[in-house]
């Protein structure tokens, strides 16, 4: 009997993933995606004929894109170039000077000290020891591991570390805890702000959250081509193990038996036989019946309140003045629960924190242009499906962000040569979302258990992305792929459809596998 494919839907980051895991083991793989080239939200949009990134720019966790491509047979540095950055993120308030937060650890302690005095100093080395402390107690048994809920989470940790999950510190604030270890305000945005990175409010988020602090500083790598080059990468790895790609082919129903998925049919009307579905979109889309009415049970759409955050993000094109600029730059509003009080109430800050990536600061090519590319990002509701914004909205909003740059002695070109992606136009793009980048929000001690899971409730219909477990961001999108193509692997391994096949390294898929995911 021929074998089925495995049918991944979406070629996001967690998508390719699974695409370039199952490929490597011998397992048929076809790919389609809606849009005419891969990456999901890691995409490139021209604006005055250069390509910009408008997706994620942050690269962190590289042992984890290694690690997928060593399990195919090749490795990071023969795919990609990379260059690992000194300076983490440069961080200005006003014009008075900025705070560069660096790789090196004695530097930052340094720099803090300059900044903010001796007492903050000895608060950068407290907080840094306790995000450590929860990454370490975290990483295998829940990041890297499959979904699982606090009894299981004990387990994992074991039972005689009780005080392991007490210490995590579940059940206070971010904000508040950050208020143990500095007194000075601007430190608390600094180190609150990483919440952001999966959507997040630092004055709701459990005090957990710290941990994003140790991934970050343990290395932050610029890509040569932007992160559009590690989709294609894996793209390029997962074709050479046969994966086949379908773009602008767009799945409309996933179709069921009593066993479970049984077919994918497309927009064009073709169908495809298949008992393996990889869904690499918002779950939310699965519950909301994108999918089809027999996929709906898949999964719960989410809750207006439970959206993580959106954003209005520029690309542009620009001289610059003032401000020395670094890859990753943060200029800070002036009242922090101010700005998140207004995105709760649905609207955009008036006085924004705008994070702006100088795309060509890693490039030498680029140093003799009087221009450079840009993309900025102002956190925003994810109102996308309930509020269209207006031409006045989208101008008031690039004036309030120049002006919050200018504050910090930054000035870019009046007018500005630009495009603005607003939550409206991020919820086109991915439906049943609301414009919401990261899931659902991390907000309260249970969030973490109440993202979904590799697994559904449809036996063989899986998830993968940014949305569910783990978590946000390209590494974890990264990690959901790879758990999402181990449950698939475990559960083709337990039908007589699946004939064994040998993957690189010599080894078969039965001797390859380390156990049950989902």
């Amino acid at each position: 009997m021929t074998e089925t494919p495995t049918i991944i839907i979406g070629a996001g980051i967690g998508g390719l993933t699974s695409a370039v895991l199952l490929a490597a083991r011998g397992v048929p793989v076809i790919v389609l995606e809606k849009e005419m080239t891969g990456g999901g939200k890691v995409r490139q949009l021209d604006v005055d004929g250069s390509p910009i990134d408008a997706g994620p720019t942050v690269f962190t966790m590289r042992p984890v894109i290694d690690a997928i491509f060593d399990s195919a047979g090749t490795n990071t540095d023969d795919l990609l170039t990379l260059t690992k950055a000194d300076t983490l993120a440069r961080h200005a308030w006003d014009d008075n000077g900025h705070l560069d937060v660096f790789a090196d650890h004695a530097r930052t302690v340094d720099a803090i000290g300059q900044f903010a005095g001796a007492k903050a100093a000895a608060g950068f080395r407290s907080f840094s020891a306790e995000a450590r402390r929860i990454f370490d107690i975290l990483d295998k048994p829940f990041l890297q591991g499959s979904k699982t809920y606090p009894p299981g989470l004990m387990w994992r940790i074991g039972l005689h570390r009780l005080n392991a999950l007490l210490a995590i510190r579940p059940y206070e604030s971010l904000w508040k805890v950050l208020g143990e270890h500095f007194d000075d305000p601007r430190l608390r945005q600094l180190f609150g702000r990483y919440t952001t990175y999966c959507g997040s409010s630092p004055f709701h988020t459990p005090a957990t959250l710290m941990l994003i602090a140790h991934v970050e500083a343990q290395g932050v790598w610029a890509i040569k081509g932007g992160m559009s080059a590690l989709a294609s990468a894996l793209e390029k790895v997962a074709r050479q193990s046969g994966a086949q790609f379908r773009y602008g082919a767009t799945a409309t129903d996933i179709h069921t038996d009593r066993r479970g998925v049984r077919a994918v049919r497309l927009q064009s009307g073709e169908t495809i036989a298949t008992r393996s579905v990889i869904c690499n979109a918002d779950p939310s889309a699965l519950g909301a019946g994108l999918f089809g009415a027999a996929a709906r049970k898949a999964a719960r759409p989410m809750a207006p309140k439970n959206r993580s955050l959106s954003a209005m993000v520029w690309l542009a094109k620009s001289c610059t003045k003032g401000f020395a600029m670094d890859h990753h730059n943060v200029f800070f509003s002036r009242d922090y629960p101010a700005e998140f009080g207004q995105i709760k109430a649905g609207r955009i800050p008036q006085d924004p924190t705008a994070y702006v990536c100088s795309l060509d600061h890693h490039d030498p090519a680029a140093a003799p242009r009087t221009q450079r590319r840009f993309q900025i990002i102002v956190n925003a509701p994810a109102n996308g499906d309930r509020h269209t914004y207006s031409a006045e909205e989208k101008d008031q909003c690039t004036s309030n962000m120049l002006s919050r740059l200018s504050a910090c002695g930054l000035e870019l070109d009046t007018p500005l040569k630009h495009h603005l992606v607003t939550p409206s136009d991020f919820s086109k793009r991915f439906p049943a979302t609301g414009g919401a980048l990261y899931g659902r929000a991390s907000h309260g001690w249970a969030a973490s258990f109440l993202r979904p899971g590799c697994r559904t409730r449809i036996p063989g219909l899986y998830c993968a992305g940014g949305a569910t477990h783990p978590g946000a961001g390209v590494p974890m999108a990264a990690l959901s792929g790879k758990l999402a193509s181990e449950a698939v692997l475990s559960d083709r391994i337990s039908t007589p459809l699946f004939r064994r096949k040998d993957i690189a390294g010599g080894m078969s898929t039965r001797s390859a596998m380390t156990g049950h995911s989902g």
